[in-house]
Formats: C-alpha cells, structure tokens, sequence
C-alpha cells in the first residue's frame, strides 16, 4: 500500500514578495474548520537572511488543494527575548472542544543556514555568543525545546510555555486530540547521545500525565532500527487519528544507508496507547521527485499534518525543506493494509 500524491505537487511555495516566506515554506499543520468549511493551515516559513529566522505563516483552502495565504506577515513571530526566540518550527495541531493546541519545536538562538558548511553557516554575524558554562544546557547546546500555545480562532494565540524536558533536544512532540482513562497522552522523541534516555538513534517515546503541558517520565513505544528504512532514527509526523481499529500514527524514518526520510503507520491501541497493535514493515512514502531533492535537504518528505475527509485522507508534508505538497490515501486501505502486517 502506498501513498498517491497529488498530481500538481507541490500545492504551496515561497512567496518571493514576503521576504519572511521567500526562500521556503514547509511542514505544516493542518485541521478542518467545520463551521468556515475550510481547511486551515499553519506552515513554517523562512527568507534568504543569513540568521535563518523561522516562523509560523496562516493560509486557508476551501478544497485541500489551493491554499490562499491570509496575512502579508507571520501569524506567529519570533520574540527574541523569549526562551522560543530562535525558531518557530514544525508545527502540529489538535482541536479539543472550541479551542485549538499547537505544539512546535524552538531554540533559543537562531539557527543558522544548516544545510551549509560548518564555515558558511554564520556570515554575516549572525551566530550566537556561547553563554557561559554554567548556563542551562539548553542554552548552550541550542538544543530544540517542544512548546505549546492555545487558541480559539487560529490568529490569536497564547504561548503556555515548555512541554518538553530541556536537558533533551526534543522534538516531534504530538498532543492525542482526547483523553484516554483520564489521563492526557503525548508522543516525543527525546535526544541526547550521552545519556541512556537519548541513544545515538532516537525513537518514539510516550508519556501521560494529569495535565496537557506536564508529563510522567517517558516510556520508549518504539525504537529506530526495526527496519533499514528507518535504521538511523524514527519519529511522529502528524497528531494521532482515532480511528475504529485504533490510534492511527504517520511517522518518519531515516536511513543510515541513504539519509532518506520515508514514511509509515502505525496503529495503537484505543484504551491503552502504549502496545503497539500494528505498523508498517515498508515505507508507504518516500522522495522519488525533483523537488522533494532540494539543495537544503536533498530527500525530505516530512508530514505534520493530515485530515480525514469523508474517509480519505488528506496528507500535508514538507518536501526537500523548501515546499509543501500533498499525498492522499482511503483510510479504510491503510487500516486493512495493517490488519495484514
């Protein structure tokens, strides 16, 4: 079973005349509004400037397809001074009752042109000065924090504050839209190579806890490494999907072989989301076209958000961290196609 992505990709580009949005957009969330009848989407965008400022930019689409953007500016920008003043990156996002959660990943300092040279990265002036030692680690490392924020029309937002431990690079946080036994339920990959927790490879890993932003320590659900498509590390893509078989999860692998992201389901358990029911042995998804081989991540197809329409699902993912494009399947083929795994 494979993904069928759609025949115009990619459904969303840069937008040269917004200097924030010029040189890329990509990893969006995406959830339908039922009362506007529209799809809505916030995506990652950033310019040409050498410091790589990344924010969050809101469009609308009535189809899924023809994106329109709403504002001539971010609809949620850096604040420099905040603890998520480096970047606003990859967003996810849930609706419980009439309010709406996004989870995103941010560092403290700006990040700079990674895909370049160690020596590139920086012109310009625009790499941080280290913090002093005993500074939180953090701090030092640059390491991307998983945040959340509220809102109630999808424009204005609160920021709450960190979701995730510090003292991990984590990111690919994902919120389950619903309790489950009373308990908020959250998927993470947490990193750092020099501790236990972290692993050289970093997986899945699931926690609860008694309220929406604060969690029990986390349990590893699912290691990098089960298959060579996803040998050097896995994560989540979109939020969890309630479906009649289970929670349906879209993740990511990478290849120790290729460098290759690809992508797969899995399918947890209704009332206890820590077995693991089913998942995909072969990747349902993976870069085959031009543009998702751009020169800033050659073989990136990245989704973070997704929508079940009338029982066909709509799949958002950034590709090549440059465009967005779009992928669609019948959930009903991904749930039997499970069944046989």
């Amino acid at each position: 079973m494979k993904l069928t992505k759609y025949r115009a990709n990619p459904i969303f580009v840069p937008e040269k005349n917004n200097p924030w949005e010029a040189m890329c957009v990509l990893n969006p969330a995406v959830v339908y509004v039922e009362e506007k009848k529209e799809f809505v989407m916030l995506y990652r965008a950033a310019g040409f400037d050498n410091a790589h400022r990344i924010v969050l930019g809101l469009a609308t689409s009535k189809d899924g397809i023809h994106f329109t953007r709403c504002f001539k500016e971010p609809v949620y920008d850096l604040h420099t001074d905040e603890p998520d003043g480096g970047s606003i990156e990859d967003p996810r996002l849930i609706q419980m009752g009439n309010a709406y959660y996004l989870v995103y990943a941010a560092r403290p300092w700006f990040c700079g042109r990674y895909w370049l040279p160690p020596e590139e990265r920086w012109e310009g002036g625009t790499r941080y000065k280290d913090p002093q030692e005993d500074a939180p680690l953090y701090l030092r490392k640059n390491y991307s924090v998983s945040y959340l924020a509220y809102s109630e029309d999808l424009i204005h937002w609160k920021r709450l504050g960190r979701l995730s431990d510090p003292r991990f690079d984590d990111r690919d946080n994902v919120i389950f839209p619903e309790k489950i036994k009373g308990k908020y339920w959250k998927l993470s990959r947490p990193y750092r190579p020099d501790t236990p927790q972290g692993y050289d490879h970093p997986g899945i890993w699931i926690a609860s806890g008694d309220d929406m932003i604060v969690y029990e320590e986390p349990k590893l659900l699912y290691p990098s490494g089960l298959n060579d498509w996803q040998d050097n590390r896995v994560g989540v893509g979109c939020p969890p999907m309630k479906t009649k078989d289970g929670w349906l999860i879209l993740f990511h692998g990478v290849s120790q072989k290729d460098s290759l992201y690809r992508i797969g389901f899995m399918l947890l358990d209704l009332e206890d989301p820590t077995k693991i029911l089913s998942i995909s042995k072969e990747a349902v998804m993976e870069p085959d076209q031009e543009f998702e081989k751009s020169p800033f991540y050659p073989g990136c197809v990245f989704p973070t958000g997704w929508v079940n329409r009338d029982g066909l699902l709509y799949i958002y993912y950034g590709c090549g961290d440059q465009y967005i494009s779009l992928a669609t399947v019948k959930l009903d083929d991904v749930l039997n196609a499970l069944k046989q795994e």
